[in-house]
């Protein structure tokens, strides 16, 4: 990242916690709370496996059709994040399942009508969900881009959609949506396969299609509660492939992602020596708000798997957030990680 360009990052983000008003983090930084009404029955979906009660009001901007709008502030500006309208969709679904308040149906059909709506081929003839503004994560990441978390979320919402709605257009475009979830990134998908040794190889859902890969570890788990609804409602066989190999991955690399006080946010690079032999970069903890996520997401894979060892992490976790040492010196790391990388 560019000296200009990383300045331009931290005016962006200190506008958004510090200069009063609404700006995109308005929108994501709700309390992560996971959904005990959630289900499913008879090859159906219920309520998406977390809250997300804060989204469903989210207090910011919208557009003249009622779709929600993030504000990123600077040369960004307003701006459609189809995750967050997916989440914004899924939101309103929980609240119409738990209210059967027509005001909340309504709010998930405009987010659903949207997402349908606003589906483009990419340069592999593969139908996604673009970022129409340039986002700096490691680089720059230019528009138009696309993300494994945006089509996950986006079929979970649409796979919703119709099974309330009956309308075939809801089903049709998560199929569309589904098939980038089954390719790898230079097929025009957001799969990454990585070479484990004496094992079946790791499969990823990246969050950010960036060379190397990053395995955003909150993105992967969220992309693939979509692979799971949509095995769930279509019985399709590839999908079961897909999330039992992301299964087996999450497992195998947890490990990975403990510092032994916290949880890191994404894997780092695999560059420069590290005692022992491996290469890695520098890593990247996770933020407060990305550990108590990383805790919730791994008690929905334990419910979603039966899987045990989700939850014995989600614990080992939740008992590093409760230590107060161990707080300050994730945010001092995070800190200093910022400074020093973006």
């Amino acid at each position: 990242m560019s000296v200009a360009t990383r300045w331009q990052y931290y005016r962006r983000i200190v506008r958004a916690y510090l200069v009063p008003g609404q700006s995109q983090l308005t929108f994501w930084h709700e309390v992560p709370e996971g959904n005990l009404r959630a289900g499913a029955s008879g090859g159906q979906v219920g309520e998406y496996y977390m809250v997300f009660r804060q989204k469903a009001d989210y207090p910011g901007h919208y557009d003249a059709a009622g779709i929600p709008m993030l504000d990123y502030h600077g040369a960004i500006g307003l701006q459609y994040n189809p995750i967050a309208i997916a989440q914004w969709g899924l939101a309103n679904y929980n609240r119409f399942c738990e209210t059967r308040d027509d005001s909340r149906w309504q709010k998930t059909i405009k987010a659903a009508d949207w997402l349908a709506a606003n589906l483009e081929q990419n340069a592999h003839g593969v139908w996604v969900w673009n970022h129409h503004f340039d986002w700096e994560y490691r680089d720059t990441l230019k528009a138009p881009w696309y993300s494994g978390l945006a089509q996950g979320q986006g079929v979970s919402l649409l796979l919703r959609a119709h099974a309330h709605a009956g309308d075939a257009k809801y089903q049709l475009a998560a199929e569309k949506a589904f098939v980038a979830l089954t390719r790898l990134i230079s097929q025009g998908g957001v799969l990454f396969e990585e070479e484990a040794e004496g094992r079946a190889n790791n499969l990823w859902i990246e969050e950010y299609l960036v060379d190397p890969p990053t395995h955003i570890l909150n993105g992967f788990i969220w992309a693939l509660w979509g692979v799971f609804d949509f095995w769930l409602t279509t019985a399709d066989a590839v999908a079961k492939t897909i999330f039992d190999r992301g299964v087996e991955t999450l497992i195998r690399n947890l490990d990975r992602f403990d510092t032994g006080y916290w949880s890191l946010y994404e894997l780092p690079a695999r560059e420069g020596p590290k005692p022992g032999g491996e290469k890695t970069g520098p890593r990247m903890l996770a933020s407060p708000f990305y550990h108590q996520l990383h805790i919730v997401q791994l008690r929905v894979m334990s419910t979603l798997t039966g899987d045990a060892r989700f939850l014995a992490f989600a614990e080992r976790w939740e008992g590093y957030a409760r230590s107060p040492g161990n707080r300050t010196r994730a945010l001092l790391e995070k800190s200093a990680f910022k400074l020093l990388h973006y």
